[in-house]
C-alpha cells in the first residue's frame, strides 16, 4: 500500500502531549497519528451502522417485513 502525507493542525498543547506520549512509547508520530485516525474511522463506521439500524427500526415497512421473514412458526429448510 502507498502512504501519502497529510498536514494538520492542532493545538500546541495538544502537539507537547504527542511528542511526550511518542517517547514514552519509543514510536514516530506517524504510527500515533495512524492509530488515532484507524481508531476515529472505526468509531465512525460503527456510528453509520447504528444510525441505518435506527432509521431501519423506525421503518413500519422494513420492520413488518423483518417480522415476516423471522416468523417462526414456519418451518425452515436446509440445503
Amino acid at each position: 500500500m502507498t502512504n501519502s502525507k497529510i498536514t494538520v493542525s492542532i493545538p500546541q498543547d495538544m502537539a507537547l502531549q504527542l511528542v511526550s506520549l511518542k517517547n514514552e512509547l519509543k514510536t514516530s508520530m506517524s504510527a500515533i497519528y495512524k492509530e488515532a485516525l484507524e481508531s476515529y474511522l472505526e468509531k465512525k463506521e460503527i456510528e453509520k451502522w447504528e444510525k441505518g439500524a435506527k432509521l431501519a427500526g423506525q421503518d413500519k415497512t422494513y420492520t413488518e417485513f423483518i417480522k415476516d421473514c423471522t416468523d417462526t412458526k414456519v418451518d425452515l429448510y436446509e440445503y
